[in-house]
């Protein structure tokens, strides 16, 4: 499959995965984002804001670009861990919550438009340029995506595909799951 036919894949599953997102915001609110069912059990607000900012960071390893999220977004939006939590524990972010959902969904829709645009101009040969090299610093050598990378390290591909994407689906699975304990549906079959 050449870089062009993959770049156009990658655009539109992160439309339809970003999609999903939008769909899940407008049929919650803050009671089912911020729901707390019992210890060990994260709120959708630690699976939303932890992609979204995630994605934000990771957004600068692949582009160059620095985050969107600052101190005038937390004010905005006002989650109560002003961290994505990757290196905290589940005891800690367990207490993650979103104070403005509104707000949220602003940043959560700037830091996906920002990756629509930057794909919908990639250059396919893009894809291939390596982001990371072997050997990998501790905090990437334990990620999923240092099983994906290839011999020479991480490509933009394996980044888009790793951090963006299949991180998405995750974590929307998780959205969907918990939505099920706050007494809503799915969105997929």
């Amino acid at each position: 499959m050449s870089n062009a036919a993959v770049l156009d894949s990658l655009q539109r599953r992160m439309r339809a995965l970003f999609s999903l997102y939008d769909d899940a915001l407008a049929t919650m609110d803050l009671s089912h984002v911020n729901h707390f069912e019992r210890e060990g059990v994260l709120p959708i607000a630690f699976s939303l804001f932890h992609y979204a900012n995630m994605h934000d960071a990771s957004f600068m390893m692949l582009t160059g670009t620095p985050p969107i999220w600052n101190d005038e977004w937390q004010r905005r939006v006002g989650v109560s861990v002003n961290d994505h939590g990757k290196h905290r524990t589940v005891d800690e972010m367990i207490h993650q919550r979103i104070g403005d959902l509104d707000a949220f969904a602003e940043y959560m829709r700037a830091v996906y438009s920002r990756t629509l645009d930057w794909l919908a101009g990639l250059d396919p040969a893009e894809l291939d340029r390596v982001v990371i090299t072997r050997p990998f610093p501790p905090q990437i050598a334990s990620t999923f995506s240092a099983r994906v990378a290839g011999e020479q390290g991480l490509t933009v591909l394996d980044g888009v595909e790793c951090w963006l994407y299949q991180h998405g689906l995750r974590h929307m699975g998780e959205i969907e799951m918990a939505r099920g304990l706050v007494g809503l549906g799915g969105m997929t079959s």
